[in-house]
């Protein structure tokens, strides 16, 4: 008997096997029966069993965060493939490699009143790197669709969708596979030639660069880099903790360091060339203070995308930075002169002193739970940090250079940050501590549904009694309108939620208390933990505000 959804999915299977895509999380369903067979089936692929479709493809985006090569997601028809548009987006904008594959309904059956029916096709097409859009029999058209999705997964780096058709029966298997489907190779792009003549007479010329790094995965500069750039006095170096690229002189905590600029100050820090590179930027004040103060030339380095943030963009550079900055290195002989560096490093050592005087005066309180928290976190730790306030209060605190620091800053959305950590902690061979809200955490809680959780998988989770971030933006008033609709106030905790999912469960509610569940909870790696600190909501915003003033 000819089951022609049985070989379109061994058609996708075997492709997906050519192209050494080994991670399958799969959400389960009937109309996809014949892909979560498949897979499942075959021991070259390491498949994974998530029922609630948005916190499987943020887990899958955790996975492929760390591989930096895709996993893919494999969902039923209708609403379901809805639930992986938030991690698409996230994927889209951060970079990250996905293959959604969706079970589909035939084109006879969509919208004619049928049951779980949507119109799939070109679904995501907003935020996807290609469409593949399946006929119903596996054949050569549908086989070279396949094939260039997943390409482009691999080699642009981003989300593609293979949207699939499958008629009943469904469960129905074959001994043996009935196709041979065509392998595609990735097409090389041909290297674009760059001409650096002239960025080299720019760079030498001019006393004033700033380099600004975004979002990075660890490693993106070799040593000899990192320190030519630390070494040239016209240089400033701004990194952020997403960054994951550090050496002593460069500038760690931008707000901390411009908050409290006056107009000569931002002037005298307005910089002839702005050389930027990596993905988002958290600091709002940064990129408010450049599109005021535009550079006279801006050169952003990437290899695929490169966006006018500072409305200032004129050269884009497609190459990586270290090729970019060892063309550069190899043709500047010796440094010119310049106090640009110096006169930053100087307020980078008051502003350190400040810091810690303040540090020493004030009451518990969010900013000093992070003080603690990373005096106190082990090196070599992955911290997976939420969205909204949890990365804002990093960036104000040293953190070692030995811990690897990511975060959902594509979209900055606070929808799966618990599934990304947990995806992450299965991938990466350090163990991963997620800092996150009591809004993010309770958001994804679904998350915690997730048998695959590695037992020294750790949760910071800072109870604040609601989204306290918008008690520190500007036009924050304290009106029943602002505590219900924006702040989101409420008085629960993550105790029973802890329980249901069989993790560890600690409390902090002062800084002694801090000291000593820390030790216990950093200690314990035999099974998943919550730490969950409470902090007075009403204290928290006062602290953060004195703390920029008194920089």
């Amino acid at each position: 008997m000819n089951y022609p959804q049985i070989e379109l999915a061994q058609s996708i299977i075997e492709i997906c096997k050519a192209k050494n895509i080994q991670h399958i999380i799969i959400s389960p369903g009937s109309r996809n029966a014949p892909l979560t067979i498949g897979f499942a089936s075959d021991p070259f692929f390491t498949c994974y069993s998530l029922a609630d479709e948005r916190c499987a493809a943020f887990f899958g985006m955790g996975i492929a965060q760390q591989n930096e090569f895709p996993v893919a997601l494999v969902c039923t028809s209708g609403s379901a493939l809805l639930n992986y548009y938030p991690a698409v987006a996230e994927a889209f904008y951060s970079q990250i490699p996905m293959v959604i594959i969706s079970a589909d309904r035939p084109t006879s059956k969509i919208d004619i009143g049928d049951g779980q029916t949507i119109r799939q096709r070109n679904v995501y097409d907003n935020h996807i790197m290609y469409n593949a859009n399946l006929t119903e029999e596996a054949n050569q058209e549908n086989d070279i669709l396949i094939n260039t999705a997943i390409n482009t997964a691999i080699a642009q780096k981003g989300p593609v969708h293979i949207n699939a058709p499958f008629e009943e029966p469904l469960y129905n298997t074959l001994d043996a596979l009935t196709v041979n489907p065509t392998i595609i190779d990735i097409e090389e792009l041909p290297q674009q030639y760059i001409e650096y003549d002239q960025y080299i007479e720019d760079y030498k010329k001019v006393a004033k660069k700033l380099v600004l790094v975004g979002v990075n995965n660890p490693g993106v500069l070799d040593n000899s880099i990192i320190e030519w750039l630390a070494n040239d006095p016209s240089v400033i170096v701004m990194t952020e903790t997403t960054s994951n690229l550090h050496h002593p002189t460069y500038v760690e905590h931008i707000d901390r360091i411009i908050t409290t600029f006056s107009e000569e100050d931002f002037l005298a820090f307005q910089p002839d060339i702005l050389i930027t590179f990596g993905g988002m930027v958290v600091s709002k004040r940064i990129k408010a203070f450049l599109r005021k103060y535009k550079p006279t030339q801006h050169w952003h380095i990437d290899t695929l995308r490169h966006y006018d943030t500072y409305s200032a963009l004129n050269k884009a550079v497609v190459d990586t930075p270290q090729n970019f900055f060892q063309a550069i290195k190899e043709n500047v002989e010796e440094f010119g002169t310049s106090t640009y560096k110096q006169w930053m490093q100087d307020i980078v050592t008051a502003r350190i002193e400040k810091h810690n005087a303040y540090l020493t005066s004030i009451p518990f309180s969010d900013l000093k739970v992070f003080e603690v928290l990373f005096k106190e976190l082990p090196h070599n730790t992955q911290l997976q940090i939420s969205n909204s306030s949890a990365i804002r209060y990093a960036q104000l605190i040293k953190i070692d250079a030995s811990n690897d620091v990511f975060c959902n800053r594509g979209t900055s959305g606070i929808d799966g940050s618990t599934s990304t950590a947990i995806g992450a902690a299965v991938a990466s061979d350090k163990p991963t501590l997620l800092i996150t809200g009591d809004i993010g955490f309770l958001y994804d809680s679904n998350g915690l549904w997730n048998n695959y959780i590695p037992k020294n998988f750790k949760i910071l989770l800072l109870n604040n009694g609601g989204g306290g971030i918008f008690r520190i933006l500007p036009g924050h008033k304290e009106t029943p309108v602002f505590n219900t609709y924006f702040e989101t106030s409420h008085h629960l905790t993550a105790e029973h939620l802890a329980k249901m999912y069989q993790f560890d469960y600690l409390t902090a509610h002062n800084e002694e208390d801090l000291y000593k569940a820390c030790q216990a909870f950093f200690s314990s790696n035999d099974t998943p933990s919550i730490l969950e600190v409470f902090t007075p909501t009403e204290v928290n915003n006062t602290v953060l505000s004195n703390y920029f003033r008194n920089m």
